[in-house]
């Protein structure tokens, strides 16, 4: 009997494995090529011409300064005074920088959303941009920009938004392109998703409203701990997400599930109400020296929702799973 000796085994066991790994490569090559050619798909713009009455620019500038706070990344923030304040004259100019000190992967620029920047958007566009992440050229946003919770909200709420930002005051302000690191550059474009819309729910149905409330502030976001840059849903509203300054302090976000021990179980509903409106007065944002503590939390921006929107939210997140997290606020920087 012939027995073929061990080397032309070897080399055959080194052929096919050669051929499996081109097969292999060749397959991922495609895949990738597929990811970044076809997606995302949420499907074309819709045909879209609002008429923009006061009525929906009072209800956009409720949300975009005191509800969604779109404001919030999409301005400059003042971090010498205590909740980063907006700097006056720089509404909607973006430029903001989120980077991978604060656990994302890659460096990414909230946007331009004056008219100097979004005229060249249709109201279709735009809407489709605020609701699925994708640009009117089809590119992909990372979720920094919480395009998945504005796709739960109600049309005329967004509606709503895009009057207000329509009517900004135009700041000529060029952002730098964002950079995702690598694999996020491709896998950035499986995170869109088709929008999801609810009709917002009357105010006497409290929890349905207070839900749509907290999807709506995108409270989860900020609330629960991440993982390369996305919530870890398990966790959620338990807190404890960092957030690094630029000095190398830390700041973690508060538990804000109904646990009794290290959330707000035994808070009261004026308790809550209260602590936003704390804020109401432009005096709360005191000066900060560098290393003190301060925080993310747009209080002075939170502060102007409507009474018995916060009680809404409040009476939600009243029925939450219990998160028991104790949340150590501050890290001072470590000097050298």
């Amino acid at each position: 009997m012939f027995v073929e000796p061990p080397n032309l085994t070897s080399m055959k066991v080194l052929k096919y494995a050669g051929y499996f790994l081109l097969l292999l490569v060749a397959g991922l090559a495609v895949l990738l090529l597929y990811v970044k050619a076809a997606m995302p798909d949420v499907g074309e713009p819709a045909e879209i011409k609002l008429d923009y009455t006061p009525e929906r620019l009072q209800r956009g500038e409720y949300l975009a300064n005191h509800v969604s706070v779109c404001m919030d990344c999409h301005s400059k923030r003042d971090w010498t005074r205590f909740s980063g304040p907006l700097v006056p004259g720089t509404t909607g100019q973006g430029g903001e920088r989120f980077d991978q000190s604060m656990g994302l992967p890659g460096v990414f620029y909230s946007k331009n959303i004056t008219p100097s920047s979004i005229s060249r958007y249709t109201d279709g566009e735009l809407f489709r941009l605020i609701t699925t992440g994708v640009t009117k050229e089809g590119r992909a946003m990372f979720p920094l920009m919480p395009y998945t919770y504005y796709g739960k909200m109600d049309p005329e709420d967004i509606y709503s938004i895009i009057t207000y930002v329509r009517s900004l005051q135009p700041v000529e302000h060029a952002v730098l392109d964002s950079q995702p690191d690598f694999p996020m550059n491709f896998i950035i474009n499986t995170l869109p998703q088709k929008a999801n819309h609810q009709t917002r729910p009357d105010p006497s149905d409290v929890l349905a409203y207070g839900a749509y409330m907290v999807n709506a502030s995108g409270c989860a976001e900020c609330h629960t701990q991440v993982d390369k840059g996305q919530i870890i849903p398990e966790l959620i509203y338990g807190g404890g997400r960092e957030f690094m300054f630029p000095d190398g302090s830390v700041v973690r976000s508060s538990n804000i599930s109904p646990d009794s021990e290290t959330g707000i179980g035994k808070w009261t509903e004026e308790m809550f109400v209260r602590k936003f409106k704390a804020y109401a007065d432009s005096t709360s944002a005191e000066p900060v020296m560098p290393g003190e503590f301060n925080t993310l939390m747009p209080w002075t921006m939170y502060s102007g929702m409507e009474e018995k929107d916060l009680a809404a939210i409040f009476a939600y997140l009243r029925t939450v799973k219990p998160m028991k997290n104790q949340v150590v606020k501050f890290t001072p920087a470590i000097k050298g």
